[in-house]
C-alpha cells in the first residue's frame, strides 16, 4: 500500500506523462499531419463532399522551391491566395486542388482539353470536356498551377491565377471517412503529369 507521499508523487508523475503526450500530440498536429474535411464538390469524383482526409505537412517544408516537380499531380491543401482574399474570401480558410503545373510548365485549356507543355492530358476524371478556354500560361518560379478535378465547377488557377508556393499547407495522403472509402489517396499517372 502506498503512503500519501508516494501516492502524490505517482499522481504528479502521471500528470507529467499526460502533459508530455499532449505536447507531442500538438506538435504532430501542428507540424506533421492534420485532419481536414472536404466542404465542396470541386474535387469530385476523386474526393466527395464531406470526405475526411489526412494532410501530410512535411512535404512543403522539405521540398526545395527550385524542385516543385515532386508535387505535380498531387492533391494539396493550401491557404487562400491573396487574389481570393481581395475578392472577399476569408484569409483563414483552406482550399484543396490538384497540382497541374510547376515552375517552367506551359498550361493551357482549349477545345475542351487540358494541355500541359503542349501535350493533351487524358481526361481520367470525367467524360465531359472542359467548358472553358484559358491560357497559355507559363508557371513562374515559386508558384503552382492548381485545378479542381471537377474542372467545370472549381474555383481554381483558371480563375485566380498562380498559387504562390508558400501558401501550401500539405499534401492529401489518406481518406479516413467514410469508412467504405477508407484508404490512401491515389494519384494516377498520366501523360506528362506523372
Amino acid at each position: 500500500m502506498q503512503n500519501p507521499a508516494e501516492k502524490k508523487s505517482s499522481i504528479l508523475k502521471d500528470f507529467k506523462n499526460l502533459f508530455i503526450w499532449i505536447i507531442i500530440a500538438l506538435i504532430i498536429r501542428w507540424q506533421v499531419i492534420e485532419p481536414r474535411w472536404i466542404p465542396s464538390g470541386s474535387m469530385l469524383p476523386t474526393l466527395q463532399i464531406q470526405d475526411k482526409i489526412l494532410v501530410e505537412k512535411l512535404t512543403p517544408k522539405i521540398t526545395s522551391k527550385s524542385n516543385l516537380s515532386k508535387l505535380k499531380n498531387k492533391i494539396i491543401v493550401f491557404n487562400v491566395p491573396e487574389q481570393l482574399i481581395d475578392a472577399g474570401y476569408e484569409s483563414d480558410i483552406a482550399l484543396i486542388k490538384r497540382v497541374i503545373g510547376v515552375p517552367g510548365d506551359k498550361v493551357e485549356v482549349k477545345e475542351g482539353n487540358l494541355y500541359l507543355n503542349d501535350i493533351a492530358q487524358n481526361n481520367y476524371i470525367s467524360d465531359k470536356n472542359i467548358n472553358y478556354s484559358t491560357g497559355p500560361y507559363y508557371v513562374p518560379e515559386k508558384s503552382l498551377w492548381v485545378m479542381g478535378d471537377n474542372r467545370n465547377n472549381s474555383m481554381d488557377s483558371h480563375i485566380w491565377g498562380f498559387l504562390p508556393y508558400e501558401k501550401v499547407i500539405g499534401k492529401a495522403i489518406f481518406r479516413y471517412w467514410p469508412l467504405n472509402n477508407i484508404g490512401p489517396i491515389r494519384f494516377p499517372s498520366l501523360n506528362n503529369l506523372g
